[in-house]
């Protein structure tokens, strides 16, 4: 079975993949092969997640341009639901 030529996945089921990647090669029980396949494998999910990181963000910036063309960036405010009162 030949999966260089996957059809893109999402960036969640990017992740999910990777991070069951890692998982398989922390339990270290593996041959050396199938380590290297797997490790392989990883650093490709990797590299698609960053780039779809990079491009969401490019995304973001061109949608907070201001009228002059300017970046504006302002403070993420994060809301807490369960602040205490």
């Amino acid at each position: 079975m030949k999966n260089t030529e996957e059809q893109p996945k999402s960036f969640e089921a990017s992740l999910e993949a990777l991070e069951q990647i890692v998982q398989q090669l922390e339990e270290g029980d593996l041959p050396l092969e199938k380590s290297l396949e797997l490790f392989e494998q990883g650093i490709r999910l990797s590299r698609e997640c960053q780039e779809r990181l990079s491009q969401a963000e490019r995304r973001i910036e061109v949608l907070l341009r201001d009228n002059q063309g300017r970046v504006t960036v302002n403070e993420f405010e994060a809301t807490n639901a369960t602040a205490d009162e």
